[in-house]
């Protein structure tokens, strides 16, 4: 069985829409205003990359901007890549960025997570993050926490009403900057 793993950056309030600069928000960029920049907060990402086999993520974040990140996420563009999607095309796919899978539910993300291999990083993605949660299928979550409260925006969490899910903090660290790195397991 496979390890599914949610990878984040997530405002304090729960918000994890556009950490990057992503057009379309209007607090877009947020990780990067006003946090003064700590390397050893963003280690996760080259420890990620170490430990991950393949790479999953929803339509909204696969986007062709993640080949050209050759030297940042090197490891994340040498693994496969698994897109969720009930409505890209298989021509929609980028011909530069390695084998890449279009999975088209949540059946066929259990399905994948059955098999033998190692660890998959969820990057991004909030809508196939609250739908992997809601489904029991997410196994571990590294967060990256920040010091700022956006209000509106996509949340990694969904309200739905469902059962109580315990986690097991498994490791965490605070840096100058205010990031909180948190890493649970969910309990079954």
């Amino acid at each position: 069985m496979r390890t599914l793993i949610s990878s984040s950056f997530v405002s304090l309030d729960g918000v994890v829409e556009a950490p990057g600069g992503e057009p379309g928000y209007r607090n877009s960029g947020w990780t990067f205003k006003d946090i003064e920049f700590d390397p050893a907060a963003y280690a996760i990402k080259g420890s990620e990359q170490e430990e991950a086999t393949a790479l999953m993520m929803g339509r909204v974040s696969y986007a062709p901007v993640w080949p050209g990140m050759t030297v940042e996420f090197a490891g994340y563009n040498a693994m496969p890549k698994y897109v969720v999607s009930a409505t890209l095309a298989e021509t929609d796919l980028v011909d530069n960025w390695g084998e890449t899978t279009i999975l088209r539910s949540l059946d066929e993300v259990a399905a994948l997570k059955a098999t033998e291999g190692g660890p998959i990083i969820i990057a991004g993605s909030a809508t196939l993050n609250r739908g992997l949660a809601d489904a029991g299928l997410i196994d571990r979550y590294h967060l990256l926490v920040f010091p700022v409260l956006l209000g509106a925006g996509k949340r990694l969490f969904s309200d739905t009403d469902k059962d109580k899910q315990n986690l097991k903090l498994v490791a965490s660290e605070a840096y100058g900057n205010g990031i909180q790195k948190l890493i649970y397991d969910v309990v079954r």
